[in-house]
């Protein structure tokens, strides 16, 4: 253990608050512009396509945010990916995505929740979590898991006739490969949230052919895409710094 890392053992972790303002002063000029432009992107998409539709637009946003803070490593954007949780369960219900909806409640948001205690307990530096390495028994551990939790749950979906259930199945295990990879600050989290919004991308689409109303959705999603993919590369630059 090196001085610097001595000196956030003894002292980082005794100062470590959750500070939303400091929070956002910590955004870059180009993080800004993602997270600004995401926004933007998503108000004018609803407006033209949904303009009722304020539950989605709340949920898309808070997402946006969620996803920026996340990218940077801070504590904030998994306490605000409970909340996003709960709000795109709620829109999933009115869409009659039951798989969603289920996965985000009974996945999603009770790991975003164990993802804020260890991130919280494992700080590099001041809204900053420490980056772990992966190891082969993670990967395998996890990926054993996510076979059986995407199986429990597919049969779960075909129970409630959840409309494109192989895509919807596919999205079960990329979002719990993500979410757990997230929780043990893993960099690799955004690869498989990318591949989820993928996923979401084209569940949305499908949707959207029988309702124009449901394309808010898979702009929403792209910019997730956009976000997660930013998370990735920055995720990356932490990890060589640290």
């Amino acid at each position: 253990m090196n001085i610097e890392e001595k000196a956030i053992t003894n002292s980082e972790k005794k100062l470590y608050k959750i500070n939303i303002v400091e929070s956002f002063k910590r955004l870059t000029w180009y993080e800004l512009i993602i997270w600004i432009g995401s926004m933007l992107i998503t108000i004018a998409t609803f407006l033209i396509f949904s303009p009722n539709g304020y539950l989605s637009l709340i949920s898309t946003l808070i997402g946006v945010t969620a996803l920026i803070f996340v990218s940077k490593g801070d504590v904030l954007g998994q306490i605000i990916t409970v909340i996003f949780s709960i709000f795109y369960a709620i829109v999933s219900f009115r869409f009659h995505y039951w798989g969603e909806m289920i996965t985000y409640l009974g996945m999603t948001a009770p790991i975003a929740m164990g993802a804020v205690i260890t991130w919280i307990k494992n700080p590099y530096k001041k809204g900053q979590v420490k980056v772990s390495h992966t190891s082969p028994r993670l990967w395998t551990f996890l990926s054993i898991s996510a076979m059986i939790v995407t199986t429990i749950f597919y049969f779960i979906l075909k129970k409630f006739n959840t409309p494109n259930l192989a895509v919807s199945t596919v999205s079960i295990a990329t979002s719990f490969m993500a979410a757990s990879l997230a929780m043990f600050r893993s960099s690799y989290y955004a690869i498989f949230y990318a591949m989820n919004d993928i996923v979401l991308i084209i569940l949305w689409i499908l949707a959207s052919l029988s309702n124009i109303s449901y394309l808010p959705m898979v702009i929403c999603f792209f910019c997730f895409l956009v976000n997660d993919l930013y998370g990735f590369i920055n995720w990356q630059k932490m990890k060589a710094r640290q």
